[in-house]
């Protein structure tokens, strides 16, 4: 093949477009659209800078995904669409992409990044920025938090990952840390002065965010993170909604509560219908046991004081948090 006719084959490949204005789809404009959202939120691109004009040719090859995309479930229709998109139009809006060695780490554009590997493109648009690491994960963090169609579990654990990264601690230390806060909050526990700060990142956090408050997620999102793995890959694929999952997991046995999502997905079943079923599957006799187990425990502690014990009080909080994550599920 002549050098000639190796360049048009690598310019069909990678069809950069005359006119990207008019040839963009709602496939890629909707990328496009939730980048934006991203950019005002963390590390500001140059809109000149983050066009296509302005991107620069990268082999496919040289990019590789990062350690922490956060990201993990990809809906097959929406896929497919955009695999149409990009094999009838090319790219039409860069990855971001940043210098790793003599690679490019992917921070953004993984459906386009997929997307350009099943249609066997062998380079794409691509912008290139300096980030350091933080910055990155935080801004991928970011842009998937943004997106219509994320599931609580996806935004659950994105925002532990986001608020570790802005805490400085592991993703393990956030969940005792939200609990903390909200027994502090309702008078359960003494405030930790330290802790303040702490208190307003994660303030911080949920008001940039603009999706809930953290009171909000701790009632309705932590308590997700325990889920049985069933219900949590429903869960993660979208074939169940989250309330749903709550009900579905109260079920002890693991065949019982199979059955019970299977049915609930297969039929479409209500809330109150799971719950009905969940209902029929617990003897009456157990709950009126833990009922009285639970008011005597109450007692117990009462009368014994033992948060005044310096040397229980970490396994009271804990104990107590714990409770908490349960009761929310009720709410």
């Amino acid at each position: 093949m002549s050098p000639r006719q190796t360049t048009q084959r690598a310019s069909a490949t990678t069809r950069k477009p005359r006119n990207v204005g008019s040839a963009k789809n709602a496939a890629q404009k909707k990328e496009e659209d939730l980048t934006d959202l991203a950019t005002t939120t963390t590390v500001p691109l140059d809109k000149k800078e983050d066009s296509l004009a302005a991107a620069k040719m990268v082999p496919l090859g040289k990019i590789v995904m990062a350690s922490s995309q956060p990201r993990r479930y990809f809906d097959p229709s929406a896929m497919q669409a955009l695999f149409e998109s990009v094999k009838r139009d090319g790219i039409l809006m860069p990855l971001l992409v940043r210098p790793v060695g003599d690679k490019y780490e992917l921070v953004a554009g993984e459906r386009r990044y997929k997307a350009a590997q099943e249609v066997g493109l062998t380079e794409v648009p691509a912008t290139i920025r300096e980030m350091s690491e933080s910055q990155a994960v935080q801004y991928a963090l970011v842009e998937n938090l943004q997106r219509e169609d994320l599931n609580p579990l996806e935004e659950t654990e994105s925002i532990l990952q986001l608020l570790a990264l802005r805490l400085g601690c592991n993703y393990s230390e956030v969940p005792p840390l939200l609990y903390r806060m909200e027994n502090e909050a309702k008078g359960k526990i003494t405030r930790n002065v330290s802790g303040n700060e702490s208190a307003s990142t994660v303030e911080q956090v949920f008001t940039e965010l603009g999706r809930m408050n953290w009171q909000s997620f701790v009632r309705t999102r932590l308590p997700l993170l325990k889920l049985p793995d069933n219900i949590l890959e429903a869960l993660r694929t979208g074939r169940i909604e989250y309330t749903k999952a709550l009900a579905i997991a109260k079920v002890s046995s693991d065949s019982d509560r199979q059955e019970i999502l299977d049915t609930a997905v297969d039929y479409s079943l209500s809330l109150n219908e799971i719950r009905e079923k969940v209902k029929a599957l617990q003897p009456p006799a157990e709950s009126g046991e833990i009922q009285k187990l639970l008011e005597s425990t109450y007692k117990k502690v009462k009368k014994s004081k033992v948060w005044e014990n310096p040397d229980k009080q970490e396994r009271l909080k804990s104990l107590l948090a714990e409770l908490s994550a349960l009761l929310s599920t009720e709410e």
